[in-house]
Protein backbone atom coordinates (compact mmCIF):
# COMPACT_ATOMS: atom_id res chain seq x y z
CA UNK A 1 0.00 0.00 0.00
CA UNK A 2 1.21 3.36 -0.90
CA UNK A 3 0.15 6.19 2.26
CA UNK A 4 0.36 9.78 1.76
CA UNK A 5 3.67 11.53 1.47
CA UNK A 6 5.25 7.96 1.08
CA UNK A 7 8.40 9.38 -0.29
CA UNK A 8 8.64 7.58 -4.65
CA UNK A 9 4.79 6.58 -4.58
CA UNK A 10 4.04 8.42 -7.38
CA UNK A 11 6.99 7.30 -9.62
CA UNK A 12 6.40 3.39 -8.65
CA UNK A 13 3.13 4.17 -11.21
CA UNK A 14 3.98 2.51 -14.19
CA UNK A 15 4.38 5.14 -17.15
CA UNK A 16 1.55 2.74 -18.90
CA UNK A 17 -0.83 3.64 -16.08
CA UNK A 18 -0.34 7.07 -15.30
CA UNK A 19 -2.91 9.44 -15.30
CA UNK A 20 -1.65 12.05 -16.24
CA UNK A 21 -0.77 10.50 -19.74
CA UNK A 22 -3.15 11.58 -21.31
CA UNK A 23 -4.08 11.69 -25.43
CA UNK A 24 -3.03 15.37 -25.57
CA UNK A 25 0.76 14.59 -23.25
CA UNK A 26 1.03 11.64 -25.80
CA UNK A 27 0.40 13.84 -28.83
CA UNK A 28 2.59 16.78 -27.52
CA UNK A 29 5.48 13.84 -26.87
CA UNK A 30 5.36 12.98 -30.44
CA UNK A 31 5.00 16.13 -32.05
CA UNK A 32 7.30 18.31 -30.00
CA UNK A 33 10.43 16.53 -31.07
CA UNK A 34 9.78 18.44 -34.73
CA UNK A 35 8.84 21.77 -33.37
CA UNK A 36 11.47 24.59 -33.86
CA UNK A 37 11.65 28.25 -32.98
CA UNK A 38 12.75 30.82 -35.94
CA UNK A 39 14.76 33.66 -35.65
CA UNK A 40 15.46 36.06 -38.51
CA UNK A 41 17.64 39.25 -39.63
CA UNK A 42 16.49 41.63 -42.29
CA UNK A 43 18.82 44.38 -42.89
CA UNK A 44 16.96 47.82 -43.77
CA UNK A 45 18.45 49.55 -46.18
CA UNK A 46 17.41 53.38 -45.55
CA UNK A 47 17.75 55.69 -48.68
CA UNK A 48 17.65 59.38 -48.64
CA UNK A 49 14.29 59.71 -49.43
CA UNK A 50 15.57 62.88 -52.10
CA UNK A 51 17.79 60.37 -54.14
CA UNK A 52 14.52 58.69 -55.51
CA UNK A 53 12.86 61.99 -56.95
CA UNK A 54 15.75 62.88 -58.67
CA UNK A 55 16.26 59.25 -60.16
CA UNK A 56 13.20 59.53 -62.00
CA UNK A 57 14.36 62.53 -63.79
CA UNK A 58 17.41 61.02 -64.92
CA UNK A 59 19.38 63.29 -63.20
CA UNK A 60 23.02 62.84 -60.85
CA UNK A 61 22.41 62.92 -57.28
CA UNK A 62 24.69 61.09 -54.29
CA UNK A 63 22.24 60.74 -51.61
CA UNK A 64 22.97 59.33 -48.20
CA UNK A 65 22.42 55.75 -47.72
CA UNK A 66 22.27 53.49 -44.07
CA UNK A 67 21.12 50.14 -43.03
CA UNK A 68 20.01 49.00 -40.02
CA UNK A 69 19.30 45.18 -38.48
CA UNK A 70 15.69 44.02 -37.95
CA UNK A 71 14.78 41.18 -35.96
CA UNK A 72 11.63 39.13 -35.81
CA UNK A 73 10.61 35.68 -34.08
CA UNK A 74 8.11 32.49 -35.45
CA UNK A 75 7.74 29.13 -35.41
CA UNK A 76 8.04 25.98 -37.77
CA UNK A 77 7.42 22.26 -37.93
CA UNK A 78 9.83 19.50 -39.63
CA UNK A 79 8.11 17.93 -42.47
CA UNK A 80 10.90 15.34 -43.79
CA UNK A 81 13.32 14.02 -41.57
CA UNK A 82 16.40 15.29 -44.51
CA UNK A 83 15.39 18.62 -42.48
CA UNK A 84 12.84 20.61 -44.71
CA UNK A 85 10.34 22.51 -42.66
CA UNK A 86 7.10 24.62 -43.04
CA UNK A 87 7.12 27.67 -41.53
CA UNK A 88 4.56 30.93 -43.08
CA UNK A 89 5.92 32.97 -45.67
CA UNK A 90 5.59 36.22 -43.66
CA UNK A 91 7.70 34.87 -40.37
CA UNK A 92 10.75 34.37 -43.18
CA UNK A 93 9.90 36.43 -46.28
CA UNK A 94 13.12 39.61 -47.13
CA UNK A 95 15.10 37.58 -44.53
CA UNK A 96 19.26 37.79 -44.54
CA UNK A 97 19.38 35.29 -42.07
CA UNK A 98 17.32 32.43 -40.83
CA UNK A 99 18.14 30.58 -37.28
CA UNK A 100 16.30 27.71 -36.61
CA UNK A 101 16.80 25.60 -33.02
CA UNK A 102 14.69 22.72 -31.83
CA UNK A 103 12.08 23.22 -28.89
CA UNK A 104 13.71 20.07 -27.67
CA UNK A 105 17.01 20.83 -28.08
CA UNK A 106 20.45 23.23 -27.69
CA UNK A 107 21.58 23.10 -31.44
CA UNK A 108 20.77 26.34 -34.07
CA UNK A 109 20.82 25.70 -36.97
CA UNK A 110 21.41 27.75 -40.29
CA UNK A 111 18.55 27.41 -42.90
CA UNK A 112 17.44 28.23 -46.27
CA UNK A 113 13.80 29.50 -47.82
CA UNK A 114 13.94 26.57 -50.84
CA UNK A 115 10.10 27.94 -51.53
CA UNK A 116 7.68 30.01 -50.66
CA UNK A 117 4.12 31.04 -51.99
CA UNK A 118 3.09 34.79 -50.55
CA UNK A 119 -0.76 34.24 -51.69
CA UNK A 120 -1.02 30.84 -49.06
CA UNK A 121 1.88 32.44 -46.46
CA UNK A 122 3.51 29.13 -46.97
CA UNK A 123 7.05 28.31 -46.78
CA UNK A 124 9.20 25.40 -46.97
CA UNK A 125 12.77 26.23 -45.61
CA UNK A 126 15.98 23.40 -45.73
CA UNK A 127 18.47 23.07 -42.54
CA UNK A 128 21.64 23.04 -43.03
CA UNK A 129 22.90 19.96 -41.29
CA UNK A 130 25.99 17.58 -41.17
CA UNK A 131 25.70 15.43 -43.75
CA UNK A 132 23.42 12.42 -43.37
CA UNK A 133 21.64 13.99 -40.01
CA UNK A 134 17.94 13.03 -39.34
CA UNK A 135 15.06 14.77 -37.52
CA UNK A 136 11.96 14.08 -36.17
CA UNK A 137 9.08 14.92 -38.78
CA UNK A 138 5.45 15.37 -38.12
CA UNK A 139 2.89 13.20 -39.99
CA UNK A 140 0.16 15.07 -42.05
CA UNK A 141 -3.30 14.99 -41.11
CA UNK A 142 -5.85 13.62 -44.32
CA UNK A 143 -7.05 17.01 -45.96
CA UNK A 144 -10.48 15.97 -45.12
CA UNK A 145 -10.38 14.61 -41.60
CA UNK A 146 -11.40 17.60 -39.45
CA UNK A 147 -14.05 17.56 -37.27
CA UNK A 148 -15.91 20.59 -35.81
CA UNK A 149 -14.96 20.75 -31.63
CA UNK A 150 -12.40 18.42 -31.94
CA UNK A 151 -9.69 19.19 -29.13
CA UNK A 152 -6.31 20.71 -31.28
CA UNK A 153 -3.37 21.79 -29.69
CA UNK A 154 -1.26 25.26 -31.13
CA UNK A 155 2.45 24.52 -30.86
CA UNK A 156 5.51 27.34 -31.00
CA UNK A 157 7.43 29.95 -29.89
CA UNK A 158 5.17 32.53 -28.75
CA UNK A 159 6.78 35.71 -27.72
CA UNK A 160 10.54 34.15 -28.18
CA UNK A 161 9.68 31.94 -24.57
CA UNK A 162 10.63 28.75 -26.67
CA UNK A 163 8.44 25.24 -27.20
CA UNK A 164 5.40 26.07 -25.71
CA UNK A 165 1.65 24.43 -25.78
CA UNK A 166 -1.50 25.61 -25.80
CA UNK A 167 -4.77 23.60 -25.87
CA UNK A 168 -8.69 24.75 -27.67
CA UNK A 169 -10.95 23.13 -29.75
CA UNK A 170 -11.71 23.61 -33.65
CA UNK A 171 -13.94 26.54 -33.85
CA UNK A 172 -14.56 26.63 -37.55
CA UNK A 173 -13.44 24.80 -40.53
CA UNK A 174 -12.45 26.42 -43.54
CA UNK A 175 -15.75 28.76 -44.63
CA UNK A 176 -14.95 29.21 -48.31
CA UNK A 177 -12.21 28.10 -50.73
CA UNK A 178 -9.70 30.77 -51.93
CA UNK A 179 -9.88 31.46 -55.69
CA UNK A 180 -7.08 31.45 -58.02
CA UNK A 181 -4.34 34.25 -57.54
CA UNK A 182 -6.56 35.37 -54.65
CA UNK A 183 -4.43 35.55 -51.44
CA UNK A 184 -5.65 33.60 -48.25
CA UNK A 185 -7.40 35.38 -45.30
CA UNK A 186 -9.69 34.78 -42.34
CA UNK A 187 -12.81 32.97 -44.73
CA UNK A 188 -9.89 30.22 -45.95
CA UNK A 189 -8.97 29.84 -42.74
CA UNK A 190 -9.39 27.18 -39.88
CA UNK A 191 -9.81 28.86 -36.34
CA UNK A 192 -9.37 27.62 -32.91
CA UNK A 193 -9.84 28.93 -29.29
CA UNK A 194 -6.23 27.71 -28.42
CA UNK A 195 -4.64 30.89 -27.29
CA UNK A 196 -2.16 31.90 -30.64
CA UNK A 197 0.22 34.59 -30.07
CA UNK A 198 2.81 36.41 -31.15
CA UNK A 199 5.90 33.78 -32.58
CA UNK A 200 3.64 31.29 -32.77
CA UNK A 201 3.12 31.92 -36.47
CA UNK A 202 4.23 28.95 -38.77
CA UNK A 203 3.82 26.42 -36.10
CA UNK A 204 1.90 23.29 -36.13
CA UNK A 205 -1.93 22.85 -35.02
CA UNK A 206 -2.73 19.28 -34.66
CA UNK A 207 -4.60 17.05 -33.50
CA UNK A 208 -4.83 14.45 -30.81
CA UNK A 209 -3.00 12.13 -32.78
CA UNK A 210 -0.20 14.03 -33.53
CA UNK A 211 -1.10 14.86 -36.94
CA UNK A 212 -0.62 18.51 -38.72
CA UNK A 213 -4.11 19.93 -39.64
CA UNK A 214 -2.69 23.19 -39.99
CA UNK A 215 -0.19 26.30 -39.75
CA UNK A 216 -0.65 29.22 -36.94
CA UNK A 217 -0.78 32.05 -39.17
CA UNK A 218 -2.61 35.03 -37.15
CA UNK A 219 -4.86 35.75 -34.39
CA UNK A 220 -7.97 38.47 -33.93
CA UNK A 221 -7.45 40.97 -31.07
CA UNK A 222 -10.60 43.16 -32.08
CA UNK A 223 -12.99 43.25 -34.86
CA UNK A 224 -14.84 46.28 -35.54
CA UNK A 225 -13.73 48.29 -32.23
CA UNK A 226 -14.75 45.24 -30.12
CA UNK A 227 -11.98 43.19 -28.17
CA UNK A 228 -11.92 39.68 -29.50
CA UNK A 229 -10.86 36.64 -27.62
CA UNK A 230 -10.39 32.99 -28.26
CA UNK A 231 -10.19 33.74 -32.16
CA UNK A 232 -7.44 32.43 -33.67
CA UNK A 233 -6.24 31.09 -37.06
CA UNK A 234 -4.45 28.16 -39.22
CA UNK A 235 -3.86 27.47 -42.76
CA UNK A 236 -5.95 24.48 -43.16
CA UNK A 237 -3.55 20.84 -44.50
CA UNK A 238 -5.39 21.12 -47.43
CA UNK A 239 -4.06 24.67 -48.31
CA UNK A 240 -0.83 23.86 -47.29
CA UNK A 241 -0.48 20.39 -49.19
CA UNK A 242 -1.78 21.99 -52.38
CA UNK A 243 1.04 24.91 -51.65
CA UNK A 244 3.84 22.38 -51.52
CA UNK A 245 2.96 20.81 -54.60
CA UNK A 246 3.16 24.43 -56.33
CA UNK A 247 5.93 25.67 -55.01
CA UNK A 248 8.10 22.07 -54.96
CA UNK A 249 6.89 20.49 -58.18
CA UNK A 250 8.19 17.77 -59.34
CA UNK A 251 8.13 18.04 -62.78
CA UNK A 252 11.64 19.10 -62.42
CA UNK A 253 14.35 17.80 -60.14
CA UNK A 254 17.55 19.14 -59.89
CA UNK A 255 17.87 20.72 -63.47
CA UNK A 256 16.17 17.48 -65.17
CA UNK A 257 12.76 17.48 -66.30
CA UNK A 258 10.62 14.32 -65.45
CA UNK A 259 7.54 15.82 -66.08
CA UNK A 260 4.78 14.21 -63.87
CA UNK A 261 3.87 15.72 -60.25
CA UNK A 262 2.24 13.82 -57.44
CA UNK A 263 -0.26 14.46 -54.52
CA UNK A 264 1.88 15.56 -51.64
CA UNK A 265 0.78 14.11 -48.35
CA UNK A 266 -0.73 11.04 -49.83
CA UNK A 267 0.85 7.27 -49.10
CA UNK A 268 2.04 5.63 -51.48
CA UNK A 269 2.50 9.04 -53.48
CA UNK A 270 0.00 9.53 -56.49
CA UNK A 271 0.19 11.18 -59.75
CA UNK A 272 -2.11 13.77 -60.64
CA UNK A 273 -0.42 15.43 -63.77
CA UNK A 274 1.71 14.37 -66.52
CA UNK A 275 3.26 17.05 -68.62
CA UNK A 276 2.53 16.16 -72.24
CA UNK A 277 6.16 15.15 -74.21
CA UNK A 278 7.19 14.84 -71.07
CA UNK A 279 10.02 11.88 -70.32
CA UNK A 280 7.47 10.71 -68.25
CA UNK A 281 4.48 11.23 -70.72
CA UNK A 282 6.52 9.23 -72.93
CA UNK A 283 7.38 6.55 -71.12
CA UNK A 284 4.24 5.75 -70.33
CA UNK A 285 3.33 6.82 -67.17
CA UNK A 286 -0.26 8.09 -66.35
CA UNK A 287 -2.22 10.04 -63.76
CA UNK A 288 -3.76 7.89 -61.18
CA UNK A 289 -0.52 5.93 -60.89
CA UNK A 290 0.55 5.15 -57.40
CA UNK A 291 4.55 5.25 -56.98
CA UNK A 292 5.50 2.24 -55.06
CA UNK A 293 9.63 2.16 -56.12
CA UNK A 294 11.86 4.92 -57.68
CA UNK A 295 15.13 3.19 -58.56
CA UNK A 296 13.99 0.16 -56.04
CA UNK A 297 13.23 2.23 -53.10
CA UNK A 298 9.91 3.06 -51.24
CA UNK A 299 9.68 6.93 -51.41
CA UNK A 300 8.98 7.64 -47.64
CA UNK A 301 7.76 11.19 -48.92
CA UNK A 302 7.50 14.06 -51.85
CA UNK A 303 10.92 15.30 -51.10
CA UNK A 304 12.73 12.10 -50.82
CA UNK A 305 10.64 11.21 -54.28
CA UNK A 306 13.17 13.61 -56.00
CA UNK A 307 15.91 12.57 -54.77
CA UNK A 308 15.19 9.26 -55.45
CA UNK A 309 14.36 10.59 -59.16
CA UNK A 310 17.86 11.19 -59.31
CA UNK A 311 19.76 9.23 -57.34
CA UNK A 312 20.76 7.00 -60.68
CA UNK A 313 24.03 8.26 -62.35
CA UNK A 314 22.69 7.43 -65.66
CA UNK A 315 19.75 10.49 -65.49
CA UNK A 316 17.21 7.03 -65.89
CA UNK A 317 14.69 6.80 -63.07
CA UNK A 318 12.98 2.97 -62.69
CA UNK A 319 9.39 3.50 -61.56
CA UNK A 320 7.83 0.59 -60.35
CA UNK A 321 3.59 1.33 -59.83
CA UNK A 322 0.25 0.51 -58.85
CA UNK A 323 -2.21 0.99 -61.87
CA UNK A 324 -5.90 -1.06 -61.04
CA UNK A 325 -5.07 -4.29 -60.06
CA UNK A 326 -1.76 -4.41 -61.84
CA UNK A 327 1.75 -3.35 -61.14
CA UNK A 328 4.18 -2.00 -63.69
CA UNK A 329 7.92 -1.07 -64.47
CA UNK A 330 8.41 1.78 -66.32
CA UNK A 331 11.41 3.29 -66.62
CA UNK A 332 11.90 7.26 -67.57
CA UNK A 333 15.16 8.89 -69.08
CA UNK A 334 15.07 12.19 -67.89
CA UNK A 335 16.31 15.48 -69.75
CA UNK A 336 18.19 18.39 -69.12
CA UNK A 337 15.82 21.05 -68.53
CA UNK A 338 18.29 23.60 -70.65
CA UNK A 339 17.69 21.06 -73.90
CA UNK A 340 13.94 21.88 -73.80
CA UNK A 341 13.51 24.95 -71.99
CA UNK A 342 15.55 27.44 -73.21
CA UNK A 343 15.16 30.92 -75.49
CA UNK A 344 14.09 28.81 -78.33
CA UNK A 345 10.85 27.87 -76.49
CA UNK A 346 10.36 31.41 -75.65
CA UNK A 347 10.74 32.71 -79.02
CA UNK A 348 8.37 29.73 -80.48
CA UNK A 349 5.26 30.62 -77.81
CA UNK A 350 5.61 34.53 -77.80
CA UNK A 351 7.68 35.73 -81.22
CA UNK A 352 10.60 37.64 -79.33
CA UNK A 353 14.30 37.31 -77.98
CA UNK A 354 14.90 37.76 -74.29
CA UNK A 355 18.39 37.90 -73.36
CA UNK A 356 19.97 38.76 -69.98
CA UNK A 357 20.65 42.42 -68.86
CA UNK A 358 24.48 43.64 -69.42
CA UNK A 359 25.58 45.96 -67.33
CA UNK A 360 25.64 48.64 -69.19
CA UNK A 361 21.79 48.18 -70.05
CA UNK A 362 20.53 47.64 -66.22
CA UNK A 363 22.54 50.71 -65.26
CA UNK A 364 20.61 52.60 -68.41
CA UNK A 365 17.51 51.55 -67.13
CA UNK A 366 18.41 51.87 -63.22
CA UNK A 367 17.91 48.47 -61.95
CA UNK A 368 20.22 45.55 -61.43
CA UNK A 369 21.22 42.95 -63.61
CA UNK A 370 18.66 40.27 -62.44
CA UNK A 371 15.53 42.53 -62.52
CA UNK A 372 14.87 42.01 -66.15
CA UNK A 373 15.52 40.77 -69.66
CA UNK A 374 15.98 42.58 -72.61
CA UNK A 375 14.08 42.44 -76.52
CA UNK A 376 17.13 41.22 -78.38
CA UNK A 377 14.54 41.11 -81.48
CA UNK A 378 11.02 40.38 -82.67
CA UNK A 379 9.31 38.41 -85.24
CA UNK A 380 7.25 40.30 -87.69
CA UNK A 381 4.54 37.75 -87.75
CA UNK A 382 4.46 36.81 -83.81
CA UNK A 383 2.44 37.83 -81.02
CA UNK A 384 5.06 40.12 -79.66
CA UNK A 385 5.14 42.07 -82.86
CA UNK A 386 1.39 42.14 -82.73
CA UNK A 387 1.47 43.97 -79.02
CA UNK A 388 3.65 46.55 -80.40
CA UNK A 389 6.80 45.28 -78.80
CA UNK A 390 10.16 46.08 -80.04
CA UNK A 391 14.18 45.33 -79.55
CA UNK A 392 15.78 47.10 -76.80
CA UNK A 393 12.46 46.87 -74.53
CA UNK A 394 13.42 45.90 -70.59
CA UNK A 395 10.76 42.80 -69.12
CA UNK A 396 10.66 42.94 -65.82
CA UNK A 397 8.23 40.59 -64.91
CA UNK A 398 6.06 37.76 -67.12
CA UNK A 399 2.56 37.19 -65.65
CA UNK A 400 3.45 39.08 -62.35
CA UNK A 401 6.88 37.09 -62.00
CA UNK A 402 10.52 38.06 -62.97
CA UNK A 403 11.73 34.58 -63.37
CA UNK A 404 15.58 34.11 -62.10
CA UNK A 405 16.47 32.47 -65.84
CA UNK A 406 15.56 32.12 -69.30
CA UNK A 407 14.94 28.40 -68.14
CA UNK A 408 12.57 29.07 -65.66
CA UNK A 409 10.65 31.89 -67.77
CA UNK A 410 10.37 29.41 -70.64
CA UNK A 411 9.00 26.81 -68.00
CA UNK A 412 6.19 29.25 -67.06
CA UNK A 413 4.99 29.76 -70.74
CA UNK A 414 5.22 25.60 -71.20
CA UNK A 415 2.27 25.50 -69.30
CA UNK A 416 0.46 27.90 -71.14
CA UNK A 417 -2.13 26.65 -74.14
CA UNK A 418 -2.92 28.30 -77.31
CA UNK A 419 -3.57 31.44 -77.12
CA UNK A 420 -3.64 32.07 -73.20
CA UNK A 421 -3.20 35.35 -72.05
CA UNK A 422 0.23 36.51 -70.99
CA UNK A 423 1.37 39.76 -69.77
CA UNK A 424 4.23 40.62 -69.94
CA UNK A 425 5.71 43.94 -67.66
CA UNK A 426 7.72 46.63 -69.67
CA UNK A 427 10.01 49.31 -69.08
CA UNK A 428 9.63 52.23 -71.51
CA UNK A 429 10.85 55.81 -71.69
CA UNK A 430 8.78 58.65 -71.66
CA UNK A 431 9.97 62.30 -73.01
CA UNK A 432 8.90 65.00 -70.42
CA UNK A 433 10.81 67.81 -72.17
CA UNK A 434 14.50 68.04 -71.42
CA UNK A 435 14.00 64.62 -69.27
CA UNK A 436 13.02 60.81 -69.68
CA UNK A 437 10.87 59.09 -67.04
CA UNK A 438 10.62 55.63 -66.85
CA UNK A 439 6.93 53.81 -66.42
CA UNK A 440 6.37 50.33 -66.63
CA UNK A 441 3.19 49.30 -68.30
CA UNK A 442 1.40 45.97 -68.71
CA UNK A 443 1.60 44.12 -72.54
CA UNK A 444 -0.45 41.28 -73.32
CA UNK A 445 0.02 38.56 -75.40
CA UNK A 446 -1.38 35.72 -76.47
CA UNK A 447 0.82 32.47 -76.72
CA UNK A 448 0.79 30.31 -79.73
Amino acid sequence: MCLAGATGCARSQSADTDIRRDATVLAVEKVMPSVVNIATETIIHVRDPFEEIFRQFMYPYQGQQSAHPQYSLGSGVVIDEAGYLLTNNHVVQRADKIEVKFCTGTNVYEASVVASDPKSDVALLKLKARPGEKFSAIHFAHEDDLLLGETVLAMGNPFGLGGSVSRGILSSKSRIIAKEGEPMDIPNWLQTDAPINFGNSGGPLVNLRGELIGINVAVLRNYQGQLAEGIGFAIPIRRVLEALSDIFPTEFVKSLWFGARVKVGTTPLVITSVQPQSPAGKAGVRPGDAILQVNGRAPKSFIDFTDLLVSNAAEKASLKVQRGAAQKDIEVRLVPEKEVFNAAMIRDRLGLDLEGLTPEQAARYQVRVSDGYIIAGVQADGPAAAAGLQGGILVTAIDGRTPPDLTAAAKELYAKKKGDRVVLDVVVRQHMGAYDLLRTLPVELAAR
